[in-house]
């Protein structure tokens, strides 16, 4: 396998290298299968690495076609969605479930979910979110397991663990993404996007264990 993404990646032009760091969104689960002319185009051309927003068997199948068939390297494409708490059998949001303290069935969940999804065509989630959540303004504190450090990296571990079981390569998985990156939640005013103004010793007392505990599950 290693020799011939080697030999690949020799054949692949700058502008072709670049485009397997594109991911684009195709907003199918919010307004139908919608792609300009120049997103297709793109994947035409070998531009695209990866969809996001898109999912169905049927859908993902079309897409796929376009890429593999189209592009001169006939390279397929990485299909991601937030699979957040469950795909098509939904559980309760993360905010939620880390009430329950039970890593057993939080790591089911996740199993469940990748089960899911990967039958209906997707590789990869933008989940567990890992950001220690303080400050209730902020929209997006559902996704994460809230302000403890401690409960949120054993949740992370058991997701990720969930999504991936002990092999990528077999069926019912999908790869899972630690996000975001380091104080990300923290925004002030908890305004998303916005600035984050901390102490040091706050930020490795209450922020990066998170990330500690996640690069533990690289190793």
């Amino acid at each position: 396998m290693n020799t011939m993404i080697d030999r690949l990646i020799e054949k692949m032009t700058l502008e072709e290298k670049i485009g397997q760091l594109n991911l684009i969104s195709i907003p199918y689960i919010s307004t139908g299968p919608i792609a300009s002319k120049n997103e297709i185009k793109d994947i035409e051309n070998g531009l695209v690495g990866g969809v996001f927003n898109s999912y169905t068997p049927d859908v993902l199948c079309k897409i796929q076609k376009l890429a593999v068939k189209s592009t001169r390297l006939h390279i397929p494409l990485i299909f991601g969605l937030d699979v957040i708490h469950g795909h098509r059998t939904i559980f309760p949001i993360p905010l939620g479930i880390s009430c329950s303290w039970d890593m057993t069935w939080i790591q089911r969940s996740a199993q469940v979910a990748a089960q899911e999804a990967s039958a209906d065509g997707l590789h990869w989630t933008f989940s567990p979110m890992v950001d220690i959540a303080r400050d209730p303004r902020w929209g997006r504190i559902a996704e994460g397991a809230g302000e403890d450090a401690y409960l949120g990296s054993q949740i992370a571990k058991v997701m990720v663990k969930g999504y991936q079981g002990n092999d990528l390569a077999k069926n019912n998985t999908i790869m899972a993404c630690v996000k975001h990156f380091a104080l990300y939640g923290a925004v002030e005013g908890g305004r998303e996007y916005n600035t984050v103004d901390m102490s040091r010793i706050r930020m490795y007392q209450d922020y990066l264990p998170y990330v500690f505990i996640y690069f533990t599950l690289l190793r």
